[in-house]
């Protein structure tokens, strides 16, 4: 289901993949730096959450300063909380590469405010750039440290943006319930030499799937 959603004086371009059966629990997915929701990973999870009784609404916004894809996140979650169409219990904010600097910023935001109303259940990280290539020394951890939900970190073990080590490091210091996912051998794009997109895709989805109905189940039990 297409949707135009309003940021601003503009819209952003997203689209539903809604499971058969009502669902309780949703994932709002958003790209990297470069692409657009049509980007192939983020279109493979959305069918496969859909298909395991997950909504999924995964939207574009393009612009590389984090602060303006921060608020546009933002407003697709207000989006959602307010839906008529869909009642959820709650929701997990999931990016690839920057769109997950983003979910992490937006999740930092909302839990220091007065607003936190528990909507929102916990954060997925798909190719986390903790700092640029070659530029170990600066790490884009602050909104990492800070978050409380639960946080999955789905990255590839030669990830040029995220060096397997450091990410230990900061996970390690995090407060949150949280859990990395390694792609062997994968790069940042998550492309592994001898294995088929299809199959590291197969591989990814079944993890942030198994990792969503663990916390949803934690939560109610």
């Amino acid at each position: 289901v297409k949707v135009k959603i309003a940021f601003g004086n503009k819209y952003l371009d997203a689209i539903f993949s809604v499971p058969e059966k009502k669902p309780i629990y949703g994932v709002i997915l958003t790209h990297g730096a470069g692409g657009d929701m049509n980007f192939p990973h983020l279109v493979s999870l959305a069918a496969y959450l859909a298909s395991h009784g997950v909504l999924c609404l995964r939207f574009t916004c393009k612009g590389l300063n984090v602060a303006y894809r921060t608020k546009a996140f933002k407003a697709v979650v207000e989006y959602l909380k307010l839906s008529d169409d869909y009642k959820l219990s709650g929701v997990f904010l999931a990016g690839r590469s920057m769109g997950s600097r983003a979910a992490a910023s937006v999740i930092r935001q909302l839990s220091q405010g007065d607003d936190d109303d528990g909507f929102i259940q916990g954060l997925v990280c798909l190719s986390y750039p903790l700092h640029r290539p070659k530029l170990q020394s600066k790490l884009r951890d602050e909104d990492l440290l800070l978050i409380r939900c639960p946080v999955l970190f789905v990255s590839g073990s030669a990830d040029e943006m995220c060096e397997k080590q450091l990410l230990e490091g900061v996970v390690s210091k995090m407060k949150a319930p949280k859990k990395i996912h390694w792609i062997d051998k994968a790069n940042h794009g998550m492309a592994v030499k001898g294995r088929t997109t299809d199959d590291v895709m197969e591989e990814i989805n079944a993890q942030v799937f198994s990792w969503l109905r663990e916390n949803v189940q934690l939560q109610h039990k």
